[in-house]
Parts: structure tokens; C-alpha cells; sequence
């Protein structure tokens, strides 16, 4: 059996293994999309494929959408050279429910492939087809946080985009800088309306991407390099839109044990590839049951039905007010305490972490007592409901091969919103600081993790961070199972507000994050102790 389109020609063959196959005609929606596009995304990854893809094949399945997706790639261009096009883009979403059941679906809802590549003159033709058709409603993009970044650490514009500043829409190299290439083109062929969707996990997403391409359209009208209009056609929003959106679902990479799964149902040419970037991609992903996406309703082109498939669109205060809740307590935070736990206890597994009762009461606490007092309700989503989701059904899935690793990747840009923001609402509510305990923990983890070794004193790799050379160095000053002026040592840490969000130096949580690292500290098996004692204080 082979997944493309001639291979799932003998339906039979799939359905008897439990395979779910489109139920609507391929070759038809390919072509109704080629000649009228509504909907392109950038970004061909996992989480589009695990959630996008599929819902969209629903949509398709019911008579709901009429048309497909169109993926473009503009950072990785293999992903789609080497996973979409030999699959005729086709690809299989293995979905691990935390029951032990298992859904396989097979996706035909990318009718069409491209790379973002201006060197590619077809490719890049074909872009320019879509986004001057009138018919395009939105282009959403899961591009990654770093995707929206224009400057380095020091704030300095990065060199290969101020290349592109001065070379204008004909030239462009970076990836947004095509995109606002694409959305120019749009312009001169009658200044089209469309919705630029950021999909991306980051706070006011809409915003990070808007403000990225007015800074490539800004630099090329002041270069002569685009008419001025252009600017004015990007900040319409009767023309363009760039609405907020909350986006939940964990897809991790692709897992050896589902693909061992799908081999064994004689499935060919399912080997994962490591690209010439280090992107990992296969034929399939593997995902949660469960997913959210919120969408500000702002388009001013109309919209797919995704509404019928059970996404919500709302105003922009909504969809704030959901991803505050998701990323400073109900979710995200709790992600991340498991994290840097787990890798200093030795877990592979965030599921496994479920089973430890020191773990479990340590993301309970934190979400329900510490988080819960301070959330908004948004009204769509209920916090608690959100909540007991997380730690009852979705954590403890052991079907999902997720790890405490991947999580624990770019943590110092993380624990600013995930812990800070919480912080920042008791200051504001005029709530006792002495209340929070579980999340100076956290914080003060972080700390011990940063030293590279477990609980038994063993090293472990550290997860990529950009602040580790940074921040490393801090920690290495500190020993186990010695004497030493741990406050004064993590001073700079604690004063770092650019990664706790705040000053905390001075101030009771600051106090409780030293003690915690010097209990911490105290030598082989100190975390286990620390944190046993702490959450059942």
C-alpha cells in the first residue's frame, strides 16, 4: 500500500487495516481549488497537518467546504519536496486518544503544494496566481514565534532582512519578506481584501505578524521601492486584516512506535527525513484528540466554513482573554513546570510524569490555586473545564510520545508570560504574594536545571535555549552539597526581568526562589525532597 493517490485507489485494501479515506472527490476539489483558492497556508508542518488538514478533510467530507487547502513552505522547502510531492500531498494523521483508541485518517485537503522559493520562477508564478485571485479569503501561517522576528537579541535588525529592506518586493530572500512581496501583488492587481492569520502560539500573534510586514512595506516605500498606497492598503481593514487567533493542540514529531505501527499495516515508504535544516517529517503525524483554535472574526473577504467544524470565531477581546488563560495558567505553565521537573527526575515521557504524585500535585496546585484566583473567564472556554482537560485527559495520555525535552526548549523566553503574568495580577489585585509557592518553585527549578545535572547528580543535555549562554554561566557557580551565597549568585537572574517579567529581587518571591535553590541544591536526591515537601505543605 502506498500513500498517494493511485495507492488508496484500492479502498478496500486500507479500510479492512482502519484506515479512514476521503469520501469526497479528490481530483474535483484539486481543481475547483487551483481555479478559485480561498484559503493558503504557510508553514507545512505538523501541527497543519494534525489540525488543519484534518479538519478541513471533515468539512470536506460533510459538503460544508468545497475546496481544499493550499500549503506553501518558505523556510524548509524539503518538507514539501520531499514529504508532499512524492505523497501527490497526501499525508496520514494517526490520532492517540487517551482511551488507548486510535483513529487513522487518510488527508487529501492540500490540493496543492508550493515552495516559497523566488528562485523557483514557477513556483513562485503559481503564488502570485493565488494571491491575485479575487476569490483568496485568508493565508494563515504556523511559521513558529521566531518566524515573526526581525531583530537579534540586542533589538539590531537582522542583516538578511535588512537586505531585503533594500532590495524590494522583486527580491526578496526572507520569509516574511515574500510574503509582503505576495500581499504587494495583491495590491497592484486591485487592492483585493484578504485575512493574514497568524496560527502561531505566541501572544497577540495578529499583531507580531502585522507589524512585520508593515515593516517591509514601511522600508520599501522610504526606499522607492513601493508606492505609498501600499501602506495605506495594509492598515485598512476593510482591505486587510490581521486578526488574533488562539491556537491548542500537541502534536509532537513523529514517532518511531507509530510508524512501526503503520509498517505493520504494510504502508510503504513511510521513513521519516531529517532535512538539510534539521527539520524532522515523515508521511504522518501523531496527535491528541483534543484541539482548540479561536479566531477573531475580522475578514473582510469572507471566510472557509470552519465554524461548521467547531472553531469559534469571536471578537479580538475574546480571543485575548482565551490565550491568556491558556498561556498563564491553564495550560502552558503547567507544560512547563513538568518540563524542567521531569528532566531533572529523569522522565522521558510527559505521560509517565502523570503517575508521579509530587508532579501532579505540583501542576495542580499551580493551575488551580495559585493560577485559577487570578484568570479571566472568556466566556467560550471555562478555565477550570480547560484544566481538568489538561491534567485529567490530556497529560496522561500515554499514547502520545511527547517529552519533558521538547518542551523544555526556549524556556527563558517562556517563563516571563507563563509564570510572570500571574505574578503581575496578584501585584495588581493586591493579593499576598505569600500565597504563591508552587511557582517560585518553577522558577527556582529552572535555576537547578540550568546547572546540567539530574537528581543523582548525573549530567543531562540541556534542551536549546538562546539565553543559555547567557544564564549558564549563573548557574554553574553553584555546587551541590555545599556551603555557598546561592542569593548573591543568582542575583542576576533574579533581577532579569526581560525572563521572570519583573524585578523579583527585593521582593518575597525573590527570597523564596534563593531558598528553593539552596534546598535544591543540597546534594544527590535534594529535588525529590524539596519538592515533596513543597507541595504538600
Amino acid at each position: 500500500m502506498k500513500l498517494n493517490l493511485n495507492g488508496i485507489q484500492e479502498r478496500s485494501a486500507w479500510e479492512e487495516k482502519g484506515y479512514r479515506l476521503p469520501e469526497f472527490d479528490i481530483v474535483e476539489v484539486q481543481e475547483k481549488t487551483r481555479k478559485e483558492p480561498t484559503w493558503i497556508h504557510f508553514g507545512a508542518g505538523n501541527l497543519f497537518k494534525a489540525f488543519h488538514t484534518r479538519l478541513t478533510q471533515e468539512l470536506l467530507n460533510k459538503g460544508k467546504m468545497d475546496k481544499g487547502i493550499i500549503a506553501a513552505e518558505g523556510f524548509d522547502y524539503e518538507i514539501v519536496e520531499k514529504m508532499n510531492w512524492p505523497h501527490d500531498s497526501l499525508s496520514i494523521v494517526v490520532t492517540l486518544k487517551s482511551d488507548g483508541t486510535i483513529d487513522k485518517d487518510v488527508v487529501a485537503s492540500v490540493a496543492e503544494s508550493l515552495v516559497l522559493d523566488f528562485e523557483n520562477e514557477k513556483q513562485f508564478g503559481r503564488l502570485k496566481e493565488i494571491f491575485e485571485n479575487p476569490s483568496l479569503q485568508m493565508a494563515s501561517f504556523t511559521i513558529t514565534e521566531k518566524g515573526y522576528s526581525l531583530t537579534n537579541v540586542k533589538g539590531e535588525i537582522l542583516p538578511f532582512i535588512e537586505a531585503d529592506f533594500k532590495a524590494g518586493p522583486n527580491k526578496a530572500t526572507s520569509y516574511l519578506g515574500k510574503v509582503t512581496a505576495l500581499l504587494y501583488d495583491r495590491f497592484e492587481h486591485g487592492r483585493l481584501p484578504i485575512a493574514m492569520v497568524s496560527m502561531d502560539n505566541c501572544s497577540h500573534n495578529g499583531d507580531r505578524l502585522k507589524d512585520a510586514i508593515l515593516a517591509y512595506a514601511n522600508a520599501w516605500i522610504q526606499n522607492g521601492l513601493a508606492d505609498k498606497e501600499f501602506f495605506e492598503y495594509l492598515t485598512d481593514p476593510k482591505r486587510v486584516t490581521f486578526p488574533w487567533t488562539m491556537i491548542d493542540k500537541i502534536t509532537p514529531r513523529p514517532d518511531r512506535g507509530v510508524e512501526k505501527m503503520l509498517e505493520a499495516d504494510a504502508i510503504e515508504e513511510l521513513a521519516p527525513v531529517i532535512t538539510s535544516k534539521n527539520t524532522y517529517v515523515a508521511p504522518f503525524t501523531n496527535a491528541e484528540e483534543t484541539e482548540y483554535l479561536v479566531i477573531e472574526d475580522a475578514f473582510p473577504n469572507g471566510h472557509p466554513a470552519l465554524d461548521e467544524g467547531g472553531i469559534i470565531f469571536t471578537d479580538r477581546e475574546t480571543v485575548e482573554k482565551v490565550e491568556k488563560m491558556k498561556v498563564t495558567t491553564c495550560l502552558n505553565p503547567l507544560h512547563t513546570a513538568l518540563a524542567i521537573y521531569g528532566c531533572l527526575l529523569g522522565y522521558d515521557k510527559i505521560s509517565d510524569e502523570m503517575n508521579d504524585e509530587d508532579l501532579k500535585k505540583l501542576i495542580s496546585g499551580i493551575g488551580y490555586t495559585e493560577g485559577l484566583p487570578v484568570v479571566v473567564n472568556p466566556g467560550v472556554l471555562d478555565p477550570k473545564e480547560f484544566i481538568d482537560t489538561v491534567i485529567d485527559v490530556r497529560f496522561p495520555n500515554p499514547f502520545m510520545p511527547d517529552t519533558p525535552q521538547r518542551i523544555a526548549t526556549d524556556t527563558s523566553q517562556k517563563l516571563t508570560v507563563r509564570f510572570g503574568e500571574t505574578i503581575k495580577s496578584y501585584l495588581r489585585e493586591n493579593r499576598d504574594q505569600n500565597d504563591l509557592n508552587l511557582i517560585p518553585l518553577v522558577q527556582a527549578g529552572w535555576i537547578r536545571y540550568l546547572m546540567g545535572l539530574n537528581d543523582d547528580g548525573e549530567v543531562f543535555e540541556l534542551s536549546p535555549d538562546p539565553l543559555i549562554e547567557e544564564v549558564k554561566p549563573i548557574a554553574d557557580q553553584l555546587k551541590l552539597d555545599e556551603e555557598q551565597d546561592v542569593k548573591s549568585i543568582i542575583m542576576p537572574l533574579l533581577k532579569n526581568e526581560k525572563i521572570y517579567g519583573l524585578d523579583l529581587s527585593g521582593t518575597v518571591l525573590g527570597d523564596k526562589v534563593a531558598d528553593y535553590v539552596k534546598a535544591l541544591t543540597n546534594g544527590k536526591g535534594a529535588i525529590r525532597k524539596t519538592l515533596h515537601e513543597a507541595v504538600n505543605r
